[in-house]
């Protein structure tokens, strides 16, 4: 791969700023360098701008590099960097699969780059050749989710296989879902691939979605133009600290996966038995996307009794249909009692 054929003019020569604790690594016993109040310690300090300590805790538990892995403020920052680095606006465009992640298109519209949707097949299988023929000269990035969102399910690996080997440019797999799912990680195939970017969060299994947590995981050389783009103090210390205690917690995370897997499982069931449900989606994510007679008025039904769903009716391909997070037993309970109660008119 030809990086810098990928990369924005501009940032391949940019100079980074360079703040006080890139300047100094290690420990010293004065800080005088960095304009910082001398009381009120630790947080009168700035963090560490590259977050090494965490990053050397989530290499062990991802089985990567610390060098490739950049952590942003959720999903989100790597995915507007994405567009920031690789490409120009109102002349580069870059490819996705619909329906998906809505941040695809927002990032991609507030960086004026065009966005080309590629629709999936009926069941929401992909197409490798298909988003292959999407592309042209200026096609950047190409975005994939799976398990991907809405619909949950996970995408064919071997027409997966065949963009990110079939395309000269970016190829991000987003895998905010992937403990929910039993197909392996593409984490492993980063040496393989040097066009590969994959995305990951702890606001779904981990459950930190407040915390604002995100991963980007590529080769070291494009993780450093991640780090030359982003704000040098990205992450704080307070989120530093809290996400490395709560990694100490592992087992207690697989544990919570191991419940929600099952509680998908009983709901998907449960609502299969329902008069008013036409379909449920398989699904390797945390969610379920049914088909219902009325979207609209099945989600005000749920509004009215204290119940918020995602109403899907309008997105490609899921018409009449509401996307279920799978909630605790009381919780799924709670949903299915009063989807049982809705009368169809």
């Amino acid at each position: 791969m030809n990086l810098k054929s990928l990369v924005r003019p501009n940032i391949w020569e940019l100079k980074p700023y360079s703040c006080a604790r890139n300047e100094f690594k290690g420990e010293a016993s004065v800080y005088v360098d960095a304009n910082e109040n001398p009381y009120n310690y630790p947080y009168n300090r700035y963090p560490d701008p590259l977050q090494w300590a965490l990053k050397e805790k989530i290499a062990k538990i991802k089985k990567t590099a610390p060098e490739q892995i950049m952590i942003g403020n959720g999903s989100d920052e790597p995915i507007d960097l994405i567009f920031r680095i690789f490409c120009e606006p109102q002349k580069d465009n870059v490819v996705a699969i619909d329906p998906t992640y809505g941040m695809y298109q927002v990032c991609a519209d507030v960086n004026n780059v065009e966005y080309r949707k590629v629709l999936l097949n009926e069941n929401f299988s992909l197409d490798a050749n298909k988003v292959l023929q999407a592309t042209d000269k200026q096609t950047k990035v190409i975005f994939l989710c799976s398990p991907n969102n809405p619909t949950g399910n996970t995408l064919e690996q071997e027409e997966m296989r065949k963009i990110i080997t079939g395309f000269s440019g970016i190829v991000v797999i987003d895998e905010a879902y992937i403990d929910f799912s039993d197909e392996p990680s593409w984490l492993s195939e980063l040496n393989n691939y040097p066009n590969l970017i994959v995305l990951q969060t702890f606001s779904k299994a981990w459950g930190l979605a407040s915390v604002r947590c995100g991963l980007a995981f590529a080769s070291k050389e494009i993780i450093a133009f991640f780090n030359n783009v982003k704000y040098p103090y990205n992450i704080n210390l307070l989120t530093q600290n809290f996400v490395s205690e709560q990694l100490d917690k592992e087992a207690e995370k697989n544990d919570w996966v191991k419940t929600l897997i099952e509680e998908r499982s009983k709901l998907k069931k449960e609502l299969e038995s329902l008069t008013l449900v036409q379909k449920v989606y398989p699904s390797k994510a945390n969610s379920l996307l049914v088909q219902v007679p009325d979207a609209n008025a099945v989600y005000q039904h749920l509004v009215d009794k204290g119940i918020i769903v995602r109403n899907r009716h309008t997105v490609s391909l899921c018409l009449n249909c509401l996307r279920i997070t799978v909630g605790n037993p009381q919780e799924n309970a709670t949903v299915l009692n009063e989807l049982k109660s809705f009368v169809i008119q």
